[in-house]
């Protein structure tokens, strides 16, 4: 057998992956950001929507909430003011187009207060909170990490190799606290430097308080107040679905050829990272844990694929043995402004999809079936893991994973897209649902076609290969 879980040589050399101290960043990959999901809808099955429903998730690492619709005109008129040298007028505007959305409501990502000579502002991501000043002259923005005092040796080893890595921020400590900040003049400003320099504090201070929560365990991370906790109800569906999924790879792991199954080991392991850190969405230390060991799978060569496979087993197993009071630690709600890095291109994509319908072939070829839906599974949410994504095709593989997922979703109240005992599809909700993820990118991008028409109904897995069929031939010229 190929041993085959995705040629990731390729993907590593054009990308720069730092997880010496913690942090693993990549261009294009998207590391912990949240969805706000689109409307979900009550329907008769296999009749179109009656009624719509107002629900909110939390799905993936991505941020998937919708930017002002004037957003590209706030951003070109704060670039005209700051080249006219209005310091304040050009701030203004740009902070406005870090406002995001849910279903035409503020998400309160951000907030902006400002007098005569001066800017103050608050954008949170994640677990971060970053406050900052704007004068003429300047711009000062910091986020509280923990106590000064209650740091261990080790840690401010971290901290101080962390100034190392970034480009326009930097630890420091003042009287009582660790904090990251930037500071710069405002004498040459553009709308393009304040968004990198603040998407890199924001999202470093995010990522490091989750990994001195999980790292540094006496170490308590601070000015968390604006963070909400799950219902305990929601909590119980995560936790008893994750283990209901160990439980099924486990058993389905059990039924591979004993000989030579290594790849298909390490397809069906790894969709169950990503599907727990897609559809859970947990935080702090399982977040970095799964961070860590995909980070390991795939970036170390001189390993077998038999010892990373165990690697991953052992760590799915502590998953297994943890209890609902530990597994609770690790989740709460908030608001994000920034995702982790820039979009991936259509192209890249595309090529992802066509390597993995190849190994799909062969698998059916060589009579391999078990793991072919597995592997159909896979595809999506190794792409919502790993890229930051357009808008329509994040939101478009999010209702592949909704199909492919009926009884999770059905629990946490969303309609049903797929009758898994009658295998039989929602067409008219699936064409609406398409159809709904398309339309309003349609006046940017004329090319873009709605294809629910065109998908294979016949069963799941034929279901599933038209769809990625349909998603890599996406145009996104604008004409």
């Amino acid at each position: 057998m190929i041993n085959y879980v995705i040629n990731f040589k390729a993907f590593l050399n054009h990308r720069v992956w730092h997880y010496k101290f913690g942090i693993m960043i990549a261009t294009n990959l998207t590391i912990f950001c949240e969805q706000q999901f689109i409307k979900s809808r009550h329907m008769s099955w296999l009749n179109f929507f009656d009624t719509k429903v107002e629900q909110k998730h939390k799905f993936g690492r991505a941020l998937d909430s919708s930017l002002a619709e004037n957003e590209e005109e706030l951003f070109n008129q704060s670039s005209e003011a700051f080249e006219q040298k209005e310091i304040l007028k050009a701030y203004n505007l740009y902070l406005k187009t870090i406002e995001n959305f849910h279903n035409g409501l503020s998400n309160h990502n951000i907030t902006v207060s400002q007098s005569e000579d001066e800017l103050n502002f608050e954008i949170f991501q994640g677990s971060a909170k970053v406050s900052g000043k704007i004068t003429n002259e300047q711009l000062y923005a910091e986020s509280i990490i923990t106590k000064k005092l209650s740091a261990s040796v080790a840690l401010k080893r971290y901290v101080l190799e962390k100034n190392y890595q970034m480009t326009y921020a930097y630890y420091f400590s003042d009287e009582e606290y660790i904090k990251l900040k930037i500071s710069h003049d405002n004498t040459k400003m553009t709308p393009q430097k304040v968004f990198y320099s603040l998407r890199e504090l924001a999202v470093n201070a995010d990522f490091d308080k989750g990994y001195i929560n999980s790292i540094f365990k006496d170490t308590k991370v601070e000015d968390t107040s604006h963070l909400k906790p799950l219902e305990s109800s929601e909590l119980k569906i995560k936790y008893d679905f994750m283990h209901k999924w160990i439980t099924q790879i486990e058993d389905k792991i059990l039924t591979y050829p004993s000989n030579d199954n290594s790849a298909m080991q390490s397809f069906t392991l790894l969709y169950l990272l990503f599907k727990i850190d897609y559809l859970i969405t947990p935080k702090y230390d399982i977040y970095q844990k799964i961070s860590e060991k995909i980070e390991e799978y795939f970036s170390d060569e001189n390993i077998l694929v038999e010892a990373k496979n165990e690697e991953l087993r052992e760590y799915i197993e502590k998953l297994k043995e943890m209890d609902f009071e530990e597994f609770g630690s690790n989740f709460y709600y908030a608001q994000y402004s920034f995702n982790q890095s820039d979009r991936a291109s259509q192209e890249e994509i595309e090529s992802f999809i066509n390597e993995s319908l190849v190994k799909i072939r062969w698998y059916k070829t060589n009579r391999y079936n078990l793991v072919i839906p597995i592997i159909y599974e896979y595809i999506a949410l190794y792409i919502l893991y790993i890229y930051n994504l357009h808008p329509v095709t994040r939101k478009l593989l999010h209702i592949l994973v909704e199909i492919q997922n009926p009884s999770y979703f059905k629990e946490i109240g969303y309609a049903t897209l797929y009758d898994e005992n009658g295998s039989a599809f929602s067409k008219r909700a699936i064409t609406s649902r398409i159809e709904d993820a398309i339309s309003p990118y349609q006046e940017n991008f004329k090319l873009l076609k709605p294809f629910g028409d065109k998908l294979n109904y016949t069963s799941l897995n034929e279901f599933s290969n038209s769809f990625y069929l349909q998603l890599k031939n996406l145009n996104f010229q604008e004409i």
